[in-house]
């Protein structure tokens, strides 16, 4: 049987490197931060730490609540109770749960007010409004994207485009889907306009950690710079979050990797994970309160925090549309050293703008 040519080949990825120092006021740190509005999980690897600290446990306990609405009619978010007490203060984040974008229609809500619909050619042409191809169509315009801004003039309750909308999602599309909302600052109280009409449930997110010992891992820093190549050390990060080992014994047939030259081994390290609609307002609270423990002197010289977007949220960075038809990557990494210098790497897939 002959291979597909679509197997015979590694997808295509991009990533995007640079290094900096937080102590330069044009460092791009937290506008990266916040362009990636739909976060799934951020992990942490901390060498030379044996359990989490308890003010990193306050940080990371103190992030916000997201909740998870069952079976809701989209045509709701256009709701103008819920429009004045959140969507118009700003800051509300949303994605349909549980949805694939290269199959089923997803929806988001991104915290500049904007809609964005992905729907498939039969679901849009129900709904009768503006939009356009997507640009990750692997077959000839099967996919349709339609992005509105909530907050524009045009779309006021009662306007001729607002109306549009609301017909085609209440009374053609009828578009139902179980749907992940958070809200910065206001929280549930804001929400309450809608959460009060559905089945709904409050989440936490949860944190898990795990304690390493005798770590391989690369000599970070040499001359100032990364001593392996940015793909070989993001791939070691990935192995170490994975529960991978980078041993490659000779009895072992599950895996054939191994931790990057040069290489040292620290006696301990502790992995975090944390998963939930994470907002962008609390990893960066995290990342400062990594940056001010580097500053210690029982610490290790280096940090690394990863944040992975929704591989199926129909937006990526900013309100830029996001595809998957392999791997789905949507991530930035970043490493940060106790000189206040620090690295970020940016990626995405073969299905994705690329990161601003």
């Amino acid at each position: 049987m002959k291979m597909s040519a679509d197997l015979d080949q590694t997808p295509r990825s991009l990533l995007v490197s640079e290094r900096s120092t937080f102590q330069d006021q044009k460092n791009r740190v937290s506008s990266q931060v916040e362009q990636l509005h739909l976060n799934y999980k951020v992990s942490m690897l901390l060498p030379d730490c044996g359990s989490a600290p308890h003010h990193l446990d306050s940080v990371l306990k103190s992030f916000s609540s997201f909740y998870l609405i069952k079976d809701l009619p989209i045509h709701q978010l256009l709701d103008q109770d819920f429009l004045e007490s959140a969507v118009y203060q700003g800051s509300v984040y949303g994605v349909s749960y549980r949805t694939r974008i290269d199959e089923d229609n997803c929806v988001a809500l991104t915290p500049k007010g904007h809609l964005c619909l992905s729907l498939d050619k039969d679901s849009f042409e129900v709904l009768g409004v503006e939009g356009k191809p997507s640009r990750f169509n692997h077959r000839t315009n099967s996919r349709f994207i339609v992005s509105v801004d909530l907050t524009d003039s045009c779309m006021a309750p009662g306007g001729r485009g607002y109306e549009r909308l609301l017909t085609g999602l209440r009374s053609r599309l009828q578009l139902k889907t179980d749907f992940l909302l958070s809200h910065h600052p206001g929280g549930g109280a804001s929400l309450q306009a809608l959460l009060s009409r559905f089945d709904w449930s409050e989440h936490r997110p949860e944190i898990s950690c795990r304690t390493l010992t005798q770590l391989s891992c690369p000599a970070v820093l040499t001359s100032d710079l990364l001593s392996c190549d940015p793909h070989s050390f993001l791939e070691w990060l990935g192995a170490v979050d994975a529960h991978v080992s980078s041993e490659n014994s000779a009895s072992s047939f599950l895996s054939s990797f191994t931790c990057p030259e040069p290489m040292t081994t620290v006696s301990r390290a502790l992995n975090v994970s944390v998963c939930g609609l994470l907002l962008p307002q609390d990893i960066h609270r995290l990342i400062q309160h990594i940056r001010s423990s580097l500053e210690q002197p029982h610490l290790e010289s280096w940090a690394s925090l990863t944040v992975h977007g929704f591989v199926d949220s129909p937006v990526s960075w900013g309100d830029n549309e996001h595809g998957v038809l392999r791997g789905g990557d949507n991530f930035y990494s970043l490493l940060m050293v106790h000189d206040q210098t620090y690295y970020l790497h940016q990626a995405t897939g073969a299905h994705d703008t690329c990161p601003p």
